[in-house]
């Protein structure tokens, strides 16, 4: 028996068949080989086309039957991970209407803005344990504003994973989860945010039906199956955003317990059993994988934009002649600090954590006569180290005192440049995983069918790859330096 995990990454697609018995990855492909291009119409956009996605997802499950490991018919449920935060309208016929205005699209945070005076922070705080800031219902609203026309037609408003289940099954579905992710949802009620829908003027219609995380939100149609080379009305019994699925996928899921990742954007996340929001909305808390309105499990995310992309931008700016690795192993041979160096980077957008300010890539203390391309790559990982001590500080202001954190061993994390600062810095041990959010996607998938009765049950013979301990190299001084530069930088900004 096996299962297939989706992951609708920014950058690409990744799919995973599972050993339902043995919770081996028997095969996996990812689709394209190269970065999914990111579309920016204008400053601060970002835009990607769910029919791409969609391509992307069927050639990507084609490669994985191709390698012939496994007998496709027996593939018994279907999981879906993805980007959070997207907006993806459809019409009466399933048609999506525009392009998905993706989670690092800055063009609503003004919309968030008005939204959280005019609702007041202590409904938005208390209620939606967030701002309305960035997220997907003011993104419809932007789009109800500005085009009007395409607004008109919509019937359903879904989330990325949402389109590609649809596609699966023809059936459009949501979950609490979901919904809070995108600030529909209000925790104190129990129900869809009626001020939300009334104050942006949404009908409820637009809302899918809402089922449990881990439950059947539709079975592959025949003419889909038949293409795909699957058996025709396996379901789809898993559906989360990125980085609820990456917790669950290291088996993050009771309060107190913690994961990161370090993809295109930078991410840690706590799962608490409180209703905590905080006051300036620089994490956010969302509905957690297994969150029940018996039993509350959420999770409060801390998020950095510019982690993997910032790394990605200077790979391509030095051209095809160098690989990660090669950028690791000249990062290795500078000393901690950078000998004076300091990147800023946030350039993918407005950061949560920093008020939704669009800050930008910035270079500092560059010495013409010291400074080669090896310092520019260490301090590119030093930075993203320091920006997530930037926001685990914030989120240990909430209540969030993590002993160790749990990453896949992937993306930045395969860096030991990156991993040592990461762990240093933070003085957070890292316990590193063989996992990643197509893995994740496909253990939710046998939960969802009832295969496994727990994440603990699924995880019971998965052991972690290593762990990481502070070495007590000190970086406090080259911190401090750094955030004194980010402050100065905040300062600009009006």
């Amino acid at each position: 028996m096996y299962l297939l995990g989706i992951d609708v990454g920014t950058s690409s697609i990744k799919v995973s068949v599972v050993d339902a018995s043995s919770g081996d990855t028997i095969a996996s492909a990812q689709y394209p080989d190269s970065e999914s291009e990111i579309l920016a119409p204008k400053y601060g956009w970002a835009e990607q086309s769910p029919d791409m996605w969609w391509d992307h997802v069927q050639k990507a499950i084609s490669s994985c039957n191709a390698q012939r490991k496994y007998d496709p018919l027996q593939i018994s449920a279907i999981g879906i991970a993805y980007q959070m935060h997207g907006l993806v309208i459809v019409d009466k016929d399933h048609v999506s209407l525009r392009n998905s205005i993706i989670w690092c699209d800055s063009r609503a945070v003004e919309i968030g803005k008005k939204a959280l005076d005019e609702l007041g922070e202590d409904y938005a705080l208390s209620h939606l344990l967030n701002s309305p800031g960035n997220f997907t219902a003011s993104k419809l609203a932007w789009v109800k504003q500005n085009e009007p026309e395409i607004y008109s037609q919509a019937t359903k408003l879904m989330l990325p994973g949402d389109f590609i289940a649809m596609k699966l099954t023809g059936d459009i579905t949501t979950s609490i989860s979901a919904l809070s992710e995108g600030i529909f949802w209000d925790f104190k009620e129990n129900k869809i945010s009626t001020a939300i829908m009334d104050y942006y003027g949404f009908d409820e219609s637009v809302i899918p039906e809402i089922r449990p995380v881990f439950s059947a939100h539709g079975y592959i149609s025949k003419s889909v199956a038949d293409s795909l080379g699957l058996k025709p009305g396996i379901p789809v019994t898993y559906k989360a955003g990125d980085q609820p699925n990456n917790a669950l996928s290291l088996n993050v899921t009771e309060p107190g317990e913690v994961a990161a990742t370090a993809g295109t954007s930078g991410v840690i996340y706590g799962v608490t059993d409180h209703l905590l929001s905080d006051p300036q909305s620089r994490v956010n808390t969302f509905a957690h994988v297994n969150h029940t309105l018996e039993q509350q499990r959420l999770g409060v995310l801390l998020c950095i934009n510019g982690t993997g992309s910032m790394n990605r931008w200077i790979k391509n700016l030095f051209g095809n002649a160098i690989d990660y690795n090669s950028m690791n192993n000249a990062a290795a041979n500078i000393s901690a600090g950078s000998e004076g160096l300091r990147i800023l980077p946030f350039g993918n957008g407005a950061e949560r954590m920093l008020g939704n300010k669009l800050v930008g890539v910035h270079l500092h203390h560059i010495d013409l006569n010291l400074h080669t391309q090896a310092h520019i790559f260490r301090a590119v990982q030093e930075g993203i180290a320091f920006s997530f001590r930037y926001g685990l500080d914030i989120l240990r202001e909430n209540g969030m005192k993590p002993s160790i954190i749990r990453a896949g061993k992937s993306n930045l994390f395969l860096s030991n440049i990156f991993t040592e600062s990461f762990v240093n810095i933070t003085g957070v041990p890292v316990e590193l995983h063989d996992s990643d959010g197509s893995y994740g996607a496909a253990i939710g998938a046998g939960i969802g069918a009832g295969i496994f009765k727990s994440a603990s049950e699924a995880f019971t013979n998965k052991k972690p790859l290593q762990v990481v301990e502070p070495s007590g190299e000190n970086l406090e001084e080259h911190y401090q330096n750094w955030k004194q530069l980010l402050s100065q930088q905040l300062n600009t900004i009006l």
